[in-house]
């Protein structure tokens, strides 16, 4: 017998189970579980009558909310395409998405609605925009066009798990983003897949760090709901918000990018109150150095859970949880073993592969490419199939992302291949650097990236952010980077700065450190 793996399953066994226990808490309400379903129910009629049909793609504008988890639900129910926007992008960005994606239908908080209102008249899809808030800009506004629909059980659109779920767009460093097309079964067996790695249970309180934009919230939306796990609502990244929400709701779970890890160490260091309850704080988005293992671990007494994917892979593969044959090792090695990029998760086959598309030895030096097969792979790039074919190969996804492989069979990324310095002929990894840098008790943010040099071509630069209250000179940093890495490794240089162009999922975005680097050196930067 054939039953499809869909993601409205994934509510319904939380209102089966968890009816009337609290699903979410935002800024101005708690709705259980039933509560959550009835609303959804009045999303879908509303979009049925907006004429919204199966593979229409739904646009969602938001920043993380009860409207938006809510419209993953509604939209599936109707058979749509959920297609969220990253909420730091330009007017025009957001008419390329949207005339890309041929979206039918756009929901956005009132707070970002200045960012595609100049657009609006150029979007020749767009058939309806309706605005959350109190503010509907002279738009539909969604509590009261959702109010006028029934809550009763919704007659919901057939179904296959090869249907696709969501439409989701890379933020392309170079040319237009990419739409990057997941159905119900990639999401669905990532869920059961991310949530065994991460031992989510119904006991779990996740606070929302991670936007939801970002690749569903690496699905957190599916796997939390399908434990009938309580979610809490937060509009914007502020440590102090952030630490204020863990006590109160007894918080036990976040996902979060490593820069956005930093902001809330330094606030929590900053407190005199410390937190009384046990957690995780599960990783992505680059590379952590070990010291951020041992801050979270030491100081504030939660366990670091290292994961890394990308958009294209739905989005997480590989896991540094310490498994049982680790677990007697030094703290020292644990830390630098939960830093790496970790080891394979269930139903993810991941390799690295040298130029020849063999498996690098596991000596921990030889860098290849990180190659993954599984169920959770893209469908491809919407309306692009010349990239779809350059990033699925003989069956594999590439990554873009070079690495090595240690005796212990984990991987541990040594950049991405844009990020390379070639230095003299020698590769050094910008990541090692960073590393070496964090290690410096006046650092509190730092970035690598090749800029020009005479005699070799390349050399390493790092562009700093000093801890307030904190001064450090070049010699001084010179100094330390050459007491723990190769001498030709050690930044030639460096920039003080206030902050690091981010994205909003808290990566630094080297490229943009690169251009302005560059800009006089006639190179095509990537």
């Amino acid at each position: 017998m054939h039953v499809p793996l869909v993601l409205t399953d994934f509510l319904d066994r939380a209102v089966e189970l968890y009816g009337d226990k609290p699903a979410i808490i935002d800024d101005h309400q708690t709705l259980t579980y039933k509560e959550l379903n009835e609303r959804v129910n009045q999303l879908s009629r509303g979009l049925r009558g907006l004429g919204v049909k199966k593979g229409d793609k739904v646009a969602y504008l938001a920043p993380n909310s009860t409207e938006m988890l809510e419209g993953f639900y509604g939209v599936f129910q109707v058979g749509g395409v959920m297609t969220p926007l990253n909420t730091r992008l330009k007017p025009a960005d957001y008419q390329f998405i949207l005339t890309h994606s041929e979206s039918k239908v756009l929901f956005v908080d009132e707070e970002l609605y200045p960012l595609v209102e100049s657009i609006l008249p150029e979007l020749p899809t767009l058939e309806e925009v309706i605005v959350h808030g109190g503010s509907s800009h002279g738009r539909l506004a969604y509590d009261a066009w959702r109010s006028n629909y029934s809550s009763d059980k919704f007659d919901r659109e057939p179904l296959e798990e090869s249907d696709t779920a969501s439409l989701l767009y890379t933020s392309g460093t170079t040319g237009n983003p990419k739409g990057v097309l997941l159905s119900h079964r990639s999401n669905y067996l990532h869920a059961l897949s991310s949530m065994h790695h991460l031992r989510v249970s119904d006991q779990d309180t996740l606070l929302h760090v991670l936007p939801m934009f970002h690749v569903n919230g690496w699905g957190s939306p599916f796997y939390y709901t399908l434990n009938g796990a309580t979610q809490v609502m937060l509009r914007k990244v502020d440590p102090e918000i952030i630490l204020q929400k863990v006590r109160e709701h007894h918080v036990s779970v976040m996902h979060m990018a490593p820069t956005v890890l930093n902001m809330i160490l330094e606030q929590y260091e900053s407190q005199s109150e410390t937190i009384s309850h046990k957690g995780r704080i599960v990783i992505a988005g680059s590379a952590p150095p070990p010291a951020f293992v041992r801050k979270v671990e030491e100081e504030m007494g939660w366990e670091f859970i290292q994961v890394y994917g990308m958009t294209e892979i739905t989005p997480l593969i590989t896991t540094s949880a310490l498994r049982s044959m680790e677990q007697d090792l030094s703290k020292e090695e644990q830390y630098l073993l939960k830093a790496k990029t970790g080891y394979e998760m269930a139903g993810s086959k991941v390799r690295v592969f040298d130029e020849l598309g063999e498996e690098v030895p596991r000596d921990g030096k030889t860098i290849g490419e990180i190659v993954t097969r599984s169920n959770n792979v893209m469908e491809g790039y919407y309306k692009n199939p010349e990239a779809t074919n350059e990033t699925i190969r003989d069956g594999w996804l590439y990554t873009g992302d070079m690495a090595v492989v240690d005796e212990r069979g984990y991987i541990e990324i040594v950049d991405r291949k844009k990020d390379v310095i070639i230095s003299g002929g020698e590769n050094i990894s910008s990541i090692e650097v960073e590393a070496a840098l964090y290690d410096h008790s006046s650092i509190l943010e730092a970035a690598v990236v090749a800029v020009p040099h005479e005699k070799w071509g390349e050399a390493p630069h790092a562009v700093v952010v000093k801890r307030e209250g904190h001064d450090v000179t070049e010699d001084e940093l010179t100094d330390h980077c050459r007491n723990k890495l190769a001498h030709f490794k050690v930044p030639k240089s460096f920039s003080f700065v206030e902050e690091l162009p981010k994205t909003a999922s808290g990566k630094i975005q080297k490229v943009v450190l690169r251009k302005e680097l560059w800009k006089n050196e006639g190179r095509m930067v990537k």
